[in-house]
């Protein structure tokens, strides 16, 4: 095997390590918030009790509920590699809410066992090149547009 090809398969299998990685960590935590904390509970837990702070009821509710699914969604989406840009863009989002929200709370929040290790993993997966993610469905619907397949 040529030392390029090799390269880009190095790149293949982690892409694929990092994207099973973080998308099993937001699907199987979205799974359980949808599942078996229920989306209600969810937003009621871990959202209610910014009601004390500028942010309207209204919307810690919507967003509370919604969460769950956009994480477990787009975790699966992810792990499939099934439109894995837009799947990590929406979980970028979700870590951005969940970020301003603890550091509303608690402005000096240590969100690096948290929110660092996933955003580090979202953003390798989002920043590789997609030609080299061969064992995505994205890589393979592209090559079969592409008439390469």
């Amino acid at each position: 095997m040529n030392p390029e090809k090799e390269r880009n398969l190095d790149r293949s299998w982690a892409m694929l390590f990092a994207r099973l990685v973080v998308g099993l960590i937001f699907f199987m935590a979205g799974v359980w918030k949808v599942f078996q904390l229920g989306p209600l509970e969810h937003a009621r837990k871990y959202f209610l009790p910014f009601a004390d702070t500028f942010l309207p009821v209204w919307s810690l509710w919507a967003v509370g509920v919604v969460i769950p699914f956009v994480e477990m969604i787009a975790g699966g989406l992810v792990i499939l590699g099934l439109r894995i840009r837009e799947a990590l863009i929406a979980l970028g989002f979700v870590l951005a809410i969940v970020t301003f929200g603890h550091l509303l709370k608690e402005p000096l929040y240590e969100f690096h066992t948290h929110v660092i290790p996933r955003l580090a993993l979202g953003l390798f997966v989002l920043l590789l090149p997609r030609r080299d993610d061969r064992f995505s469905i994205d890589y393979l619907l592209a090559r079969r547009r592409n008439g390469t397949v």
